[in-house]
């Protein structure tokens, strides 16, 4: 290696130009070697902090591994082959964070604590002597110049051996600064040489035992660990290609059909009203304020007996409405099509639903029908469901006994059926069941909706929304006498309008019986669901059938016409009842009856009591008028 520039001490005493000159060479030299210096041993530490957070990075990583056991997936299964390899994973990633750490030390050790003592000693001696010379220079040119101040005449010489004594002090100490500092810079030549290389040397002997420990590491038994790794992860790449592929050809399948599947309300497949459970979105009717409403779109489905709904991101689903027992019906809501509404055996609770399709929409009706009437607590509800759709169709053919139909008929005794008045020998006598032909005549229409003739609608507008009398009394005496007797009884209770028939028999609890199961047989078999909510008002005189909204009463019933009243057994909110007429275009017209049947949200044993008291209440009222009328009559033959 050539010999290092040097600066000769013999010339320290002169301080010439020329030493001054190669001086500050020297000092160029030293201000670049700490430049350069700063930048490498940034570099230095930035390769021991990458190292060290290797280490750091290393140990969370094999605690990450072991945290997949942990997690708990949902679809977990089979993964245990995958814990175990992750844990054999996390066991070499610790040697190997040991490894790391190691590495790490022996780099602060080694690298960059060489390069710090350099600069933090050699080149910040270099800096100090530079001043030290620095100063010992300006109080030398002081003391010079206050020497060539001393006057050629009168010397004094007390001031000039002063003078001259602080000449020789600063020199010396000049002298003495100089060598120090030049001396230093020549060794710098030397120690940046071996402050460049030594900090290198030692990166690499840590390097190579880092490696040379790495290679003990990984043996012949990783070797084989790696290479079932290997395989299992191209086993499980090869499953994957093929459910790849298998997904493919689905997704190619599926989305080759026609653009009708995409399409609402173009469904293709029958209807299945045998349902026990169902599952989709429907929208539900949501109060916002006193007279606002919004639509939620929301997932509902059936569970045994509830009407269950799961939002969107919801984990499950909540309870909404318990379907024992429930009433089931179409509505119309705010201009909207297959809209159906749930009322609880209550009354209290009910919700508007609206379905996507019409096909959706008969299905959820049947279904919750279906679930209403409990089926899903059979042994076999399918089939349960399968035989009552199968008997609704063939409701509406006639049977040869009426018998045969009442095995699941209603209970007398539970319906409390009634009559005008019903005589002592008919009670007495057990007339024989009367065929179904006797009690409607086959093929009679039924009217779903109740619809007045022309004419009776502008004589009740004329008579202020009453019926006319057909007995021929006037407009007073009628009103005067309601409203005497209405007094006395007034009773409201909330009904929908199912159907009502013509029928022969008027003083027959079958026929009421009878029409229940045509209207509903005929209902189900013509997909007729929508139905219009009235409230029945039940007085002492009369039965009014009235517009909720608009209180105008649709049609309303004399009391003493009604013959016949009775609510279902099985559905204990279903209930008729019969009511006579005569065609009054004879002298003498034959009587004609008609039955009406209405769902309530009560039970229909309640209304049936009610208008049995209101019979009683007329009763009553016509013993008292005779009772008045006959003591009137005596008064006369006494005077």
């Amino acid at each position: 290696m050539p010999a290092a520039h040097k600066l000769l001490l013999e010339e320290a005493l002169q301080d010439s130009p020329q030493t001054r000159s190669l001086l500050s060479v020297f000092e160029e030299d030293a201000g670049t070697l700490t430049d350069y210096t700063n930048q490498l041993l940034q570099s230095m530490q930035r390769v021991f902090g990458a190292q060290n957070e290797m280490g750091l990075a290393t140990e969370q990583l094999s605690k990450q591994l072991l945290e997949y056991e942990k997690q708990n997936f949902a679809l977990g299964k089979g993964d245990e082959e995958v814990i175990s390899t992750l844990q054999h994973f996390a066991k070499v990633v610790d040697e190997l964070n040991a490894l790391h750490t190691e590495l790490a030390t022996q780099m602060a050790e080694r690298m960059v604590f060489p390069m710090v003592q350099f600069r933090e000693k050699d080149l910040t001696e270099i800096s100090t002597l530079k001043e030290i010379f620095g100063i010992a220079s300006d109080e030398h040119e002081a003391a010079m110049v206050k020497y060539s101040r001393l006057p050629k005449k009168k010397e004094n010489e007390k001031v000039k051996a002063e003078v001259v004594s602080e000449v020789a002090y600063a020199r010396r100490k000049q002298h003495q600064a100089s060598m120090q500092y030049y001396c230093a810079l020549n060794a710098l030549q030397y120690r940046k040489r071996v402050a460049m290389l030594e900090p290198m040397l030692g990166y690499m002997h840590a390097q190579m035992n880092f490696f040379r420990k790495g290679m003990d590491l990984v043996s012949k038994k990783m070797d084989s660990f790696l290479a079932s790794v290997s395989n299992m992860t191209q086993s499980i790449q090869a499953q994957l290609d093929t459910e790849a592929e298998s997904m493919r050809l689905s997704q190619r399948e599926l989305l080759s059909v026609e653009d009708t599947v995409y399409m609402p309300d173009r469904d293709r497949d029958p209807v299945n009203r045998t349902l026990i459970q169902k599952a989709g979105y429907l929208n539900i009717r949501n109060k916002t304020g006193l007279v606002t409403t919004a639509w939620d779109r929301l997932y509902f489905f059936t569970q045994g007996g509830n009407l269950m709904c799961q939002p969107r991101g919801a984990v499950a689903g909540g309870m909404v409405l318990d379907l024992d027992n429930s009433s089931v019906m179409a509505v119309e809501c705010e201009d909207r099509r297959y809209c159906f509404q749930i009322t609880s055996p209550t009354g209290k609770t009910s919700l508007i639903l609206q379905a996507e399709s019409k096909k959706e929409y008969e299905e959820w009706i049947c279904t919750l029908n279906n679930i209403s009437r409990q089926i899903y607590l059979t042994d076999n509800p399918e089939a349960v469901a399968i035989r009552l759709n199968q008997t609704a169709i063939q409701a509406v053919t006639p049977i040869t006994s009426f018998e045969k139909k009442h095995e699941g008929s209603p209970n007398p005794e539970r319906a409390k059926p009634g009559s005008a008045r019903p005589s002592s020998d008919a009670s007495q006598q057990q007339p024989k069941a009367p065929e179904p032909e006797d009690l409607i005549a086959p093929g009679t229409p039924i009217q779903f909706d109740i619809m007045l003739p022309a004419s009776e609608f502008l004589d009740q507008n004329r008579a202020g929304g009453r019926r006319t009398n057909p007995f021929g009394e006037t407009e007073e005496e009628c009103s005067a006498d309601g409203e005497s007797d209405d007094s006395l009884l007034q009773q409201v209770f909330v009904v929908r309008f199912l159907g009502s028939m013509a029928v022969r028999s008027g003083h027959r609890p079958e026929v009421i019986y009878e029409a229940m199961r045509q209207v509903l047989a005929a209902r189900a078999i013509h997909n007729i669901f929508r139905t219009t909510e009235s409230h029945l008002m039940v007085t002492s005189s009369s039965l009014r059938l009235i517009d909720p909204q608009t209180q105008v009463t649709r049609i309303s019933f004399q009391l003493q016409d009604v013959t016949q009243f009775a609510a279902h057994q099985e559905n204990g909110r279903l209930v008729g009842f019969v009511v006579e007429g005569r065609d009054w275009g004879e002298e003498q017209g034959e009587p004609t009856y008609s039955a009406f049947v209405f769902e309530s949200n009560t039970e229909g044993e309640k209304i049936c009591y009610t208008i049995s008291l209101g019979k009683e209440i007329t009763e009553a009222k016509k013993v008292n008028n005779t009772v008045k009328i006959a003591h009137q009559q005596g008064c006369v033959r006494v005077f």
